[in-house]
């Protein structure tokens, strides 16, 4: 039997307790030995699951001997401080999305990790949805040819609150950025040019943080794929999740999830379910199967199936999403690395 990785959690808002019970209950060769967030008011939801050391402080999950892997979902941020300190303590890191909003900060983590021989994996948990998945698995399989065009459709089922939006880094950095990284995985190819509509036509309040909450964006990729995402903050009817990739010798593509699959015929109406309403019930699956690919590259010493780069790359698109968007230009990525 392999050995079970031991775990510290830094952060136990909303994604943090989903990472935390899927450690406890869905992961195996995983065990939680500390918890921390510094909010004492989420401290209950750990013990109650049985992590016997909880604490205000992130360095104690940092420092802790027995941690040999550190799960960061504190605020973006944190991620980039965690993730070097992680490093020279020589723990394995697993560190939700956004890495970071810039591409040097980005970088130092990068370094960090390299230098001190170990791992980090970033929660682009999309990747590990059983149908983008397959799809994933298809298209380099050569199943469909030659990638040529790309439709992801993203929307979610209501807006954030506004308090939120102050800090969350904008549309592109906060939502499309899952997006992005489905676009690279999904192709298998860099993203070369983005080109980017978009406005405030949910919520006109959100202008005044200079963000948006509906957007068109259009990739090139340097495989010659070009690739469509659209982008809403409201979707009246759910959570709207869908995904196709066409190629020169066929076409692959996944709809919604929806709780079943019976539709119903009558001589007035067709009907199905809606999809699934929210993020923690259409990416169940996929955060389960996410963390356990963390432990098991740590495991069996395997690479990390999401790594520094990929948060590099999906974040520069998202940067250059930006820029398109403020210029009403098409801004090629070699743009964003090299300046960024």
């Amino acid at each position: 039997m392999s050995k079970k990785i031991k775990t510290g959690i830094i952060g136990l808002g909303r994604i943090g307790q989903i990472h935390l019970s899927n450690l406890l209950f869905y992961t195996q060769n995983a065990e939680v030995v500390i918890a921390s967030d510094v909010s004492p008011a989420t401290h209950d939801y750990a013990r109650r699951l049985g992590v016997q050391q909880v604490t205000t402080s992130a360095e104690e999950v940092l420092t802790h001997p027995g941690v040999e892997a550190v799960i960061i979902c504190a605020p973006t941020p944190q991620h980039v401080p965690y993730t070097i300190a992680a490093a020279r303590e020589k723990k394995h890191i697993f560190c939700e999305k956004p890495l970071d909003v810039t591409l040097s900060t980005i970088r130092l983590a990068q370094q960090a990790v390299e230098e001190n021989g170990v791992k980090l994996m970033l929660g682009f948990n999309r990747r590990f949805d059983p149908n983008f998945s397959r799809i994933g698995a298809l298209v380099r399989e050569n199943r469909i040819g030659a990638p040529q065009i790309l439709r992801i459709t993203s929307r979610d089922p209501a807006p954030p609150p506004l308090e939120y939006v102050k800090v969350s880094g904008g549309l592109f950095l906060d939502m499309s950025i899952h997006d992005f990284d489905m676009a690279r995985f999904i192709t298998g190819s860099e993203i070369k040019e983005v080109f980017v509509k978009g406005d405030a036509l949910i919520d006109p309040r959100i202008k005044q943080y200079n963000d948006i909450d509906t957007a068109i964006i259009v990739l090139t990729f340097e495989n010659g794929a070009i690739g469509v995402i659209d982008n809403s903050r409201k979707a009246v009817y759910g959570y709207d999740q869908r995904l196709e990739i066409f190629g020169s010798e066929g076409m692959a593509k996944a709809e919604n999830n929806t709780p079943d699959n019976i539709t119903l015929h009558n001589n007035k109406i067709v009907q199905t379910a809606l999809p699934l309403h929210f993020f923690l019930e259409r990416y169940e699956k996929a955060y389960r199967t996410c963390m356990q690919s963390f432990i098991d590259c740590i495991v069996n010493d395997t690479p990390s199936p999401v790594d520094a780069h990929d948060g590099l790359m999906a974040t520069a698109a998202g940067l250059a999403a930006g820029i398109s968007l403020k210029e009403n230009r098409t801004v090629k990525m070699e743009e964003i690395i090299k300046t960024q």
